[in-house]
């Protein structure tokens, strides 16, 4: 028992320095606060109300297209799956500056498909469906390899039971593939979510407006200063929290029964 315990105190020991590191900022911001004039800045509003409004919608359309990619590449073998994999790992990889300038290059209006847009009499670009885009992009691959992981976890033989008995492959994915994964997808569901509300590169690149939080609060620096930031700030801890706690909360409940 003694040996058992000692490699979990070694860790719970080992495990200070990045616990100490991650927590220094958010001890740092309870500390600067100006907890007797908070108040939000011009405009923080809709702020708020686009970053939380738009990014439900992308993260509906993330888990929409973003699920049939994650189960087909938990499935896919040999070339195929590594084609999937790269296409989703690059925009992974791209820095996020880098990714708005590619969606401008691709949906503004001289871009190729961005000039197909305007022929129909619509742009994508500084408005709400360029918005949700540029948080799409900044979320979905995240999605996808969270996501592929909850999949691969699911064992094969369970499957081939299903099969046996002669569940249909749609029977099998929504009654034994989901309930079996439903711990990783809603760590997927989280992570999409926070990289979604707090993407900034992209949005800033390709959507600028309507400005969301993190836009916000980039402005609201440059313009009135450090102190006119802590509000909006604590606003978007406040906002984005609940859901990602609620996904983690779930997935242990499930994962102890």
């Amino acid at each position: 028992m003694r040996s058992l315990r000692r490699p979990g105190r070694v860790a719970g020991w080992l495990s200070l320095p990045a616990i100490l590191l991650l927590s220094i900022p958010f001890i740092t911001l309870v500390s600067v606060t100006p907890w007797h004039h908070l108040r939000l800045a011009w405009r923080d509003d809709s702020a708020i109300v686009v970053s939380m409004g738009l990014g439900m919608l992308a993260l509906g359309i993330i888990i929409l297209i973003g699920m049939p990619v994650a189960w087909w590449l938990s499935q896919a073998s040999g070339h195929k799956r590594l084609i999937g994999e790269l296409l989703v790992m690059i925009p992974l990889l791209t820095p996020p500056l880098a990714m708005g300038i590619l969606l401008v290059s691709a949906f503004g209006p001289y871009g190729v498909f961005g000039r197909w847009l305007s022929l129909l009499g619509a742009t994508l670009v500084n408005n709400p469906a360029a918005f949700v885009l540029a948080q799409v992009y900044g979320a979905l691959p995240y999605f996808i390899v969270v996501a592929r992981s909850a999949f691969t976890t699911v064992p094969k033989s369970i499957l081939e039971a299903g099969q046996t008995l002669g569940a249909s492959s749609w029977n099998r994915f929504r009654y034994l593939t989901l309930p079996l994964a439903l711990p990783g997808l809603a760590s997927a569901v989280a992570l999409a979510w926070v990289r979604a509300v707090g993407e900034f590169g992209i949005v800033m690149i390709f959507a600028y407006f309507p400005q969301g939080m993190p836009v916000k609060l980039y402005t609201n620096l440059q313009n009135d200063g450090v102190d006119a930031v802590y509000t909006l700030l604590w606003m978007l801890l406040i906002l984005t929290l609940p859901l990602p706690m609620a996904c983690f909360a779930l997935g242990k409940c499930v994962a102890k029964r």
